[in-house]
């Protein structure tokens, strides 16, 4: 199984994994799964981090990579082709990082991991988290 994480279900992951679901644990934990973080999770965490509204233990530009590299997540950037189905996209969400979330999911066929129940919602295979 290929899986996208949600920004909050990554930094449960990288910090207090104790707060996910078993199935999502158990999925993000198989070696067998590839798990990807999207390019969306870093911005979302810089400007999150740059307004007070997230702290980590550290600077996002070096803490975010290192958690990628420890954890064994791949990373996904965003492509024109994940922008643009974001219009396709019913008006369940109106947080643009939800969005073009679901969009790389769709897109690249992934399971999307989430606890977000606006994010449940839309059109794609998801765990909840």
């Amino acid at each position: 199984m290929k899986a996208l994480l949600d920004t909050h279900v990554f930094l449960w992951a990288a910090s207090a994994p104790e707060e996910l679901a078993n199935a999502a644990r158990e999925a993000i934990e198989n070696p067998a799964n590839d798990v990807l973080v999207s390019a969306a999770t870093a911005w979302e965490i810089a400007i999150k981090t740059g307004l007070g509204k997230l702290t980590l233990p550290g600077e996002p530009s070096i803490w975010f990579p290192a958690r990628l590299r420890s954890l064994g997540f791949g990373l996904l950037d965003i492509a024109a082709t994940h922008a643009l189905a974001t219009a396709a996209l019913p008006g369940i969400h109106a947080d643009p990082f939800d969005r073009i979330l679901i969009a790389q999911a769709q897109v690249e066929g992934l399971v999307f991991i989430t606890r977000d129940a606006h994010s449940l919602k839309y059109p794609v295979r998801t765990i909840s988290a």
